[in-house]
C-alpha cells in the first residue's frame, strides 16, 4: 500500500510540476511576467524592423576608431528603439538590430550616413561672415560654402571631440523652465572649445561685433543652431540654452551626439521585415508546432503504452521548461529558433524510444518488469549521450559559424538537446516509476519484443554502392543541367548571389508572376524574378541589388497599384561580398561539423573503423540532400547551411545508435558469433528504433512544411528527405560499412 501511495504521490507532483512550469510559460512571474512566451525576446523576423550589417570602408581601421563608431552607432539605434541591439562582427563589421520601425526607408537612410557636424565660428578671422540670418528660412544659414569655412581653419571642433549630449531643462532668471543641451567634450575637444571660447568671448567684449561671438552648430552642410558664447568654457562641459520646447532640446542633443561618425560605413547586407509578415510567422510557426506535438504524443502512447504516457507528461514539461529557458538565458527567438525548438521536440522522443526498446527486449529475456526499467535506463544510457553530443556538435558549429537568424536556431536546438536528454533520463524515468508503482506493472502495458529475424544486411554491400553511384550521377547530371540553364549548378538564394528580396502580402489574390514582373521593369527599368507565390496572397521578387531610393520607389507602386502597405513588405538586401563569404562558410561548417563528430565518435569508441564508416555514411546523406536541391532547383541560401548541419548531427545520432549496440554484442556474443553475425543481429536489434525516431521527426517538420512560410519551407523540405535518407544510411550503411572496413584491414594483416 506505501508503494501505491509513493507512486500516487508522485504522480501528484508530476502533474503540479507541470502546471506550474504551463502557468509560468503562459502568464510568466510578476508584473513584468518573467518566464512567459509574452516575455521572450523575439528576432526580427519575428518582430518586424530592420537588421543592418555596415563595414568600413577604410582598409584596417584601427580599433579605437572601430570602438568610436560602434559607440556612435549604438547611439544612433537607440534613439530609434531603446530595444535595438548593436554588436560587433570581426574586425570591420557592425550590425544594427531595431524592431517595431514604422518607417524602415528612414532608418537605412540616416543610420548608416556618416554625417559630419562642426561648430564654427559665425565670423572669419578676417571678418568674413560665416553664417547670416535668413528671414525667409526663420533662422540662420551657411553664407559661404562649408569646404571654404574648413578650409579657412575656422572649425572650432568636430564629432570627434563630442563625448556626448543631453536635452535638461534649467530655469532662466525669471524662474520659467529653460529647455538647454548639456554638451561634454573629451580630452582633445575641451582644450579646443577652451581656447575658441575664450577667444570668441573677450572678442565680442572688446569689440562688439555679435557674430564672432556666435559659435554655429553645423550638420551635412545646415545650421542646427546659433548659440551665442556668454562665457570662457574650460572645462569641457557647456550648455546650450534658448531651444523653445523640449523636443527641440532632445532632438538638437541628438544631432549633435551621433551626427559624425569616425570612420565612413558601407551597407552590406540588410534586413527589412514587416509586421505583418513576423505576426503571421509566428501564428504559423505555432500552429504547426501543436499539430506535430499532438501526433508524436498521439503517437508515442499508441505505440509503447504506459511508458509512451509517461515520456508523453515528459515532454509537456520539456515544452513549459523550455520556454522558461528563452527567458533564462536571454535567447533572442527567431523563425528558425522555432524550427529548431519543433525539431528538438521530434528528437527528444529519440532518447525514450532507445530506452522502450531497450526495455522490452529486457522483458522479452524472462526478467520483471520492475528490473527491465532499471536495466532499460542502464542500457540506452551510453547510446543517448554519444547521439545527443554529436548532435550538440553541429549546434555549436552553427552557432559560432552561422549569422543571425541561424544563431537562433542553433542556440534552441542545443537547448532542446540538453533538456530533451535529462527529461528522458530522469522525468520519464521518475514518471515511468510512479505509474508502475500505482498498478500498472504488468508486462502487457509495456511490451515485450522477442528475439526477432535477423537480415543479412551485410550481404548486400554492392547493391547499396549502386544506390549511392545513382545518386552522385543523378546529382551530377542535375547540376550540370541547371548550369546549362541557368548559369548556375544550384539554384543559389539571395544569401550566396547577393541582390535583394522583397515579399509581399497583397490583401487578396497576389497578382500574376508577368505582371509583377512588369512591375519592376516599368518601375525600376530592370528585370525581376518573381520566384515563388506562396498560396494566394504572397509573392516573393527577386532583383539585383537595390539601392534605398529604388526600394523607395518600388513600394510607392506596390502601394500605388496594390494598396501594400510598409508592413506587408519584407526587403532583403545582401552584396556580393557577404554572399561570396556565405559560400565559404557553408562549405567550412560542413567539414568542420564532420571532422569533430569524427573525432569524438574515434574517442569515444576507441575504433577508428567506427568514425570513418559513420563519415562515409554521412558523405552519402549530405549528397543525397544535395541531390533534392539539384533537383527541385529549392533555393540554396543561409537555410542551406542549418539544413545540412542538422542532418549531419541527426544521422551521425543514429548511426551512434547502431555502433552502441555492435560494440555491446561485441562484448557478450563474438565468442561464439562471427563477427558478420553480430553486426547483422544489431542492426536488426535497433531497426524498430531507426524507423519510430525518423517517423516522429519527420512528423514535426512535416507540419512546418506545410503550415509554416516560405523560408521555413525552403528549409524544412530538403530536411525531411534528409531525415529519410539518415534513416537509411543508419540502417543499411553505417554497420556495413565497419564491418566491410574491417573485413578490409584484417585481409591486409593477413597478407
Amino acid at each position: 500500500m506505501k508503494v501505491k501511495q509513493k507512486g500516487i504521490l508522485s504522480l501528484l507532483l508530476t502533474v503540479v510540476v507541470i502546471a506550474a512550469t504551463a502557468f509560468v510559460a503562459v502568464c510568466g512571474i510578476g508584473s513584468k511576467k518573467w518566464g512567459s512566451m509574452s516575455d521572450v525576446k523575439l528576432g526580427l523576423d519575428l518582430a518586424g524592423g530592420v537588421s543592418i550589417t555596415y563595414e568600413a570602408v577604410k582598409e584596417n581601421p584601427t580599433k579605437q576608431e572601430m570602438d568610436d563608431t560602434f559607440y556612435k552607432m549604438q547611439l544612433r539605434a537607440q534613439d530609434f528603439n531603446s530595444e535595438s541591439a548593436v554588436y560587433m562582427e570581426g574586425d570591420t563589421r557592425i550590425n544594427v538590430d531595431i524592431p517595431d520601425v514604422t518607417d524602415a526607408n528612414e532608418v537605412l537612410e540616416k543610420l548608416g550616413d556618416a554625417g559630419k557636424i562642426y561648430f564654427i565660428y559665425g565670423q572669419s578671422a578676417e571678418g568674413e561672415a560665416n553664417i547670416v540670418y535668413d528671414s525667409e528660412a526663420g533662422g540662420y544659414v551657411l553664407a559661404r560654402p562649408l569646404d571654404d569655412i574648413i578650409a579657412d581653419g575656422d572649425v572650432v571642433i568636430d564629432g570627434a571631440c563630442i563625448a556626448g549630449a543631453e536635452a535638461v531643462i534649467g530655469q532662466n532668471s525669471l524662474g520659467a523652465n529653460d529647455y538647454q543641451v548639456k554638451l561634454t567634450l573629451n580630452d582633445s575637444g575641451k582644450s579646443r572649445f577652451s581656447e575658441a571660447t575664450s577667444y570668441a568671448y573677450s572678442y565680442y567684449s572688446q569689440t562688439g561685433v555679435s557674430i564672432r561671438n556666435i559659435i554655429a552648430i553645423v550638420y551635412d552642410g545646415a545650421v542646427y543652431s546659433a548659440p551665442m558664447v556668454s562665457a570662457h568654457i574650460s572645462d569641457g562641459n557647456a550648455v546650450i540654452n534658448g531651444q523653445k520646447d523640449y523636443n527641440e532640446s532632445k532632438q538638437l542633443a541628438s544631432i549633435i551626439r551621433n551626427g559624425a561618425l569616425p570612420l565612413e560605413l558601407q551597407e552590406i547586407r540588410s534586413t527589412v521585415v514587416g509586421a505583418k509578415l513576423g505576426t503571421e510567422a509566428i501564428n504559423t510557426s505555432l500552429m504547426a508546432g501543436v499539430i506535430g506535438f499532438i501526433i508524436v504524443l498521439l503517437f508515442m502512447i499508441a505505440m509503447y503504452r504506459v511508458p509512451g504516457l509517461a515520456a508523453s507528461l515528459a515532454l509537456c514539461l520539456y515544452v513549459t521548461v523550455m520556454v522558461i529557458c528563452l527567458n533564462l538565458f536571454n535567447v533572442t527567438l527567431t523563425l528558425y529558433g522555432i524550427a529548431g525548438i519543433i525539431l528538438s521536440i521530434g528528437m527528444a522522443v529519440d532518447a525514450n524510444v532507445i530506452v522502450f526498446t531497450r526495455i522490452r527486449e529486457e522483458l522479452g529475456t524472462g526478467k520483471t518488469v520492475r528490473s527491465s526499467i532499471k536495466k532499460g535506463f542502464e542500457k540506452a544510457l551510453s547510446a543517448i549521450i554519444d547521439g545527443n553530443v554529436t548532435t550538440l556538435i553541429a549546434a555549436a558549429v552553427l552557432y559560432f559559424l552561422g549569422s543571425g537568424t541561424i544563431k537562433g536556431f542553433a542556440q534552441t536546438l542545443a537547448i532542446g538537446i540538453v533538456l530533451s536528454m535529462g527529461t528522458a533520463l530522469f522525468v520519464t524515468k521518475f514518471i515511468l516509476n510512479a505509474l508502475y508503482n500505482v498498478g500498472l506493472d504488468h508486462e502487457k502495458f509495456y511490451g515485450i519484443k522477442k528475439e526477432g529475424k535477423v537480415f543479412a544486411f551485410t550481404k548486400h554491400i554492392l547493391k547499396y554502392a549502386i544506390v549511392f553511384g545513382v545518386v552522385i550521377v543523378v546529382l551530377v547530371v542535375s547540376m550540370l543541367v541547371g548550369k546549362g540553364k541557368t548559369g548556375n549548378a544550384l539554384n543559389y538564394g539571395l544569401d550566396f548571389m547577393g541582390g535583394t528580396s522583397t515579399e509581399i502580402i497583397f490583401e487578396g489574390t497576389a497578382p500574376g508572376n508577368k505582371e509583377l514582373e512588369q512591375l519592376v521593369m516599368d518601375t525600376l527599368g530592370i528585370p525581376g524574378e518573381v520566384v515563388q507565390i506562396q498560396g494566394a496572397e504572397a509573392a516573393i521578387v527577386k532583383t539585383e541589388l537595390l539601392n534605398l531610393e529604388d526600394k523607395a520607389k518600388f513600394e510607392a507602386a506596390l502601394h500605388e497599384k496594390y494598396g501594400v502597405s510598409g508592413e506587408d513588405i519584407t526587403s532583403t538586401s545582401i552584396s556580393g561580398t557577404v554572399s561570396g563569404e556565405m559560400k565559404s562558410d557553408a562549405v567550412v561548417a560542413v567539414v568542420v561539423a564532420t571532422i569533430c563528430m569524427m573525432l569524438y565518435i574515434w574517442i569515444r569508441f576507441k575504433n577508428l573503423g567506427f568514425a570513418a564508416s559513420s563519415v562515409l555514411a554521412l558523405c552519402h546523406d549530405v549528397l543525397f540532400v544535395l541531390m533534392i536541391y539539384a533537383v527541385s532547383r529549392i533555393s540554396v541560401g543561409n537555410a542551406f547551411i542549418a539544413c545540412m548541419l542538422t542532418l549531419v548531427g541527426y544521422s551521425i545520432n543514429a548511426t551512434i545508435v547502431v555502433f552502441d549496440r555492435i560494440r555491446e554484442n561485441m562484448k557478450e556474443k563474438l565468442k561464439k558469433d562471427s563477427l558478420e553475425d553480430v553486426v547483422n543481429a544489431s542492426i536488426s536489434q535497433t531497426v524498430s528504433r531507426s524507423i519510430n525516431t525518423s517517423l516522429t521527426t519527420f512528423v514535426m517538420v512535416l507540419t512546418l512544411s506545410v503550415f509554416g512560410v516560405s523560408s521555413i519551407r525552403e528549409f524544412s523540405i530538403p530536411l525531411m528527405a534528409g531525415i529519410v535518407c539518415g534513416a537509411y544510411s543508419s540502417v543499411f550503411l553505417a554497420g556495413t560499412l565497419w564491418y566491410t572496413i574491417n573485413k578490409f584491414r584484417a585481409g591486409k594483416s593477413e597478407e
